[in-house]
């Protein structure tokens, strides 16, 4: 069974986000995503200071399996990437709650409650 931390917020696209202090948003993939994955073998991030719209896809994982897009749960600005990410990949599939992909700015941070809670999520995955 997938883990689902409470302190989450979910897009039905199986993207997490945590509210960080400085009112960014950490962005990385479920535990449920990197089930359905596998085993990661490459991650392309956005750059830094990107411009993105909710729904856009925005990085690239790809598994031994398949190649999946990350999407944006929320429009806003890429403000950070986890560019050293790519060189332990490991760490999406052992940690994904940990292995973080990026940090967006909400251009609304309201938007982000109309994510799904771990509740919402757990049911949508079934």
């Amino acid at each position: 069974m997938s883990s689902v931390p409470d302190n989450l917020r979910y897009a039905s696209s199986h993207e997490w986000m945590r509210a960080e202090s400085d009112g960014s948003f950490t962005v990385g993939i479920s535990d449920f995503a990197q089930e359905q994955l596998g085993d990661l073998v490459f991650l392309e991030v956005p750059e830094v200071g990107r411009k993105v719209e909710a729904g856009e896809a925005v990085a690239v994982v790809e598994s031994v399996k398949a190649a999946s897009d990350v999407y944006a749960p929320v429009a806003g600005e890429v403000v950070a990437a986890n560019d050293g990410l790519a060189d332990a990949l490991v760490q999406v599939n052992k940690d994904p709650y940990n292995a973080w992909l990026f940090r967006i700015r909400p251009a609304n941070a309201a938007d982000v409650q109309k994510l799904m809670d771990a509740a919402a999520y757990t049911k949508s995955i079934g």
